[in-house]
């Protein structure tokens, strides 16, 4: 009996490629949901989809547990050099809210989502969109649109137009999600993901909020000018060359006695039409097509050298061609309404609140209770130290120097975290003491 290939499989090329790896200096993203188990399944499914959408540069395997908290997350974030936070959580209420944070020093924007439809229930709508496993190797392109409010626009809203810098501060968050993209240097064709992000209308009625929906695209191109007919037979000589079944996509010739005849027959797809040949031209793009070059050995080389296939090689240009572009939605969909801005990392002072204003007064007695909460702070990390030091002293031993070094670093953890004054939210995002003090 033959013995089976028992050794270990090794990785093709084009499957290492497939795989997607951040690159360093990109920021990094974890979509979380807080309390794990009371969200519901709904709300479970949309972090997943999220977490899609902010591929490569995010965890997309991370599974949380009911007992983590915020500050676990927060304490990871700089180990693992993770740039941002998504905290979905739902109220007691029924209310979903996002908080966008950036770490380690915050701000986060409280946002609640208003409506939201799962990838799946996008993807119902979508007819012959098959879904390109690389398209997610490479961070989507972000769009904003009307993100600022126009001077005209100001003075007609009067005292219930949005303040600049809460409009500044909300686009420069979520450009700081994704990479930069360099348009001399990135190359077009790895771009394959939209993400749009279109900030409604200003209203008076908004209290000078922000409302902002988000729409996420797959880029799908094809050649224009070019008949139906062919475009199938190039197709299905994809097919054939793939690995995928071949039962669907393949015209049927078996009939016909001529290519021709499929070529020029209407009902075979083959009638050049305007619908068939041309799209709309603002959708078009002339980009360079790919050329595949094949590695020759030293014989076939010298073989070319001799005739003109060398020479007419390099003087034929690169080949440019027209394209359709089409985006095609893939989700989720989601309408979010800011609602407070506060500093550091969920726990900080408050910035701005959609519902609550507040007098001169009141905001300096608001200031001077985080002023003394900070330098309760500071006196707390002082004697921290004093105690290293103390410790230091009385173990100076050399058996005991390491342990010591572990204690020391247990300190400095509990120093650079210490939290147990700070102001932390509940679960749903909406709770929290400073929350009570301005709803009073």
């Amino acid at each position: 009996m033959a013995r089976g290939n028992t050794g270990r499989r090794k990785q093709s090329v084009a499957d290492k490629q497939a795989v997607a790896k951040p690159k360093e200096g990109n920021p990094k993203s974890m979509v979380i949901r807080t309390g794990a188990g009371e969200v519901g399944s709904s709300v479970t499914q949309l972090v997943q989809d999220v977490r899609q959408l902010m591929q490569p540069d995010t965890a997309v395997r991370l599974k949380e547990r009911r007992a983590n908290k915020l500050r676990d997350y927060t304490t990871m974030a700089g180990p693992l050099g993770v740039t941002h936070l998504l905290l979905f959580s739902r109220s007691e209420a029924g209310n979903t809210n996002l908080r966008l944070a950036k770490t380690p020093r915050g701000p986060t924007l409280h946002f609640r989502v208003e409506k939201y439809s799962l990838a799946k229930d996008i993807m119902k709508s979508v007819k012959h969109y098959r879904a390109d496993p690389q398209a997610y190797n490479v961070a989507p392109l972000l769009v904003m649109n009307n993100f600022l409010t126009s001077e005209a626009e100001r003075e007609k809203l009067g005292d219930s137009a949005p303040p600049k810098h809460l409009e500044k501060l909300v686009t420069d968050m979520f450009q700081g999600l994704f990479p930069p993209i360099q348009p001399h240097t990135t190359p077009l064709h790895t771009i394959k993901r939209v993400l749009l992000l279109n900030r409604e209308p200003p209203k008076e009625d908004d209290n000078g909020t922000i409302t902002i929906t988000i729409r996420h695209y797959a880029i799908t191109t094809k050649i224009t000018g070019v008949p139906k007919a062919i475009r199938r037979l190039h197709a299905a000589e994809k097919l054939i060359n793939s690995r995928e079944k071949k039962g669907r996509g393949l015209p049927n010739l078996g009939k016909l006695e001529d290519v021709a005849d499929y070529m020029l027959d209407p009902s075979a797809a083959g009638y050049m039409s305007a619908s068939d040949t041309e799209a709309d031209t603002d959708a078009e793009v002339e980009v360079t097509a790919p050329v595949r070059t094949k590695v020759m050995s030293k014989k076939e080389r010298e073989r070319a050298k001799s005739s003109d296939g060398a020479s007419k090689a390099k003087s034929n240009g690169p080949r440019v061609e027209k394209r359709a572009v089409k985006l095609v939605e893939i989700g989720p969909r989601l309408k979010l309404r800011l609602t407070k801005v506060e500093e550091d990392v969920a726990s900080g002072r408050v910035m701005w609140h959609e519902f609550v204003t507040k007098t001169k007064e009141e905001m300096k007695q608001m200031d001077a209770t985080w002023e003394k909460r900070n330098q309760e702070k500071a006196e707390r990390r002082r004697l921290q130290k004093e105690n290293i030091e103390k410790k230091r002293k009385e173990r100076g031993q050399k058996g005991e120097g390491e342990e010591d070094e572990d204690e020391d670093e247990e300190m400095k953890d509990i120093d650079e975290y210490d939290m147990d004054d700070d102001v932390w939210h509940d679960e749903d995002g909406e709770g929290g003491e400073e929350d009570e003090e301005e709803e009073e």
